[in-house]
């Protein structure tokens, strides 16, 4: 039977993880919330008019989430010279070219705020804490630690930004909304092949674990602190706050790092 005729969840694990980490994949689960909507939105839809200090909070929150596209993209790119195998290169490579567009988006919307020269203002509007994250993720890859790498990418990044795309969406104007619904779909596509590769050495290499759950508690710190640094900015009343933590930490629960 052609493997394009099976339900993907019904195929063996080898052929699945070969389907899914294609190039092939990446572009089929990509087209259709791209096509037709230039730097990640409808160019139809209206561009809201946003000032004072809301603003300010937006501009500073999109920055932070610049400095995360940033990291992941310089993570994603150096870990294809170590990956494991051929499939994961190729993931990589897809994962990559994502965070390239996420960045260009945010990007382009900075613009649209009024922010003269985006790029180069983004990291200095940033929250101290994700920078710290940055530094700390490419110290991994720059060791070609392929566990702490895809941990620190793509389970904690990726869960992070889950959390704080899902709970912002909430609450933001509609343009900066559908920018990150589209973001969206790609991390939970990111966040999979963590699981999935770690799920699978861990199986091989239970002793792994214990290193793997302290880094994770080192990064969740970083995390958490850059969670309330933008919930502040952002004028999310303190009684709030801890939600959007608890997202985050049940996310990677559910890809099985819990604390």
């Amino acid at each position: 039977m052609a493997m394009d005729t099976v339900e993907i969840h019904a195929r063996d694990h080898d052929a699945f993880l070969k389907e899914v980490h294609s190039f092939e994949f990446w572009f089929q689960s990509v087209e259709g919330y791209l096509n037709q909507h230039p730097y990640g939105v409808d160019p139809a839809a209206p561009i809201p008019e946003i000032g004072g200090a809301e603003r300010d909070a937006l501009v500073a929150t999109l920055s932070t989430y610049c400095v995360g596209e940033v990291a992941a993209l310089d993570g994603a790119s150096g870990m294809i010279r170590f990956a494991p195998n051929r499939q994961a290169k190729i993931f990589l490579a897809t994962q990559a070219v994502d965070e390239a567009r996420h960045l260009e988006v945010m990007l382009h919307r900075l613009a649209e705020l009024g922010v003269t020269d985006a790029e180069g203002e983004f990291e200095s509007r940033a929250n101290r804490n994700l920078l710290a994250f940055r530094e700390k993720l490419g110290e991994f890859v720059e060791a070609k630690d392929w566990e702490a790498s895809v941990l620190a990418q793509n389970v904690i990044l990726e869960s992070m930004e889950f959390a704080a795309f899902h709970s912002h969406m909430q609450t933001a104007d509609v343009r900066t909304a559908e920018m990150l619904a589209g973001v969206l779909k790609d991390e939970r596509r990111h966040m999979g092949f963590g699981e999935n590769d770690l799920g699978r050495h861990l199986a091989q290499a239970p002793h792994a674990r214990a290193r793997l759950q302290r880094i994770k508690r080192e990064l969740d710190a970083l995390v958490l602190a850059t969670f309330e640094g933008s919930q502040r900015e952002l004028g999310v009343p303190a009684s709030d706050r801890l939600q959007l933590g608890r997202l985050y930490l049940d996310t990677v629960a559910r890809l099985g790092f819990a604390a």
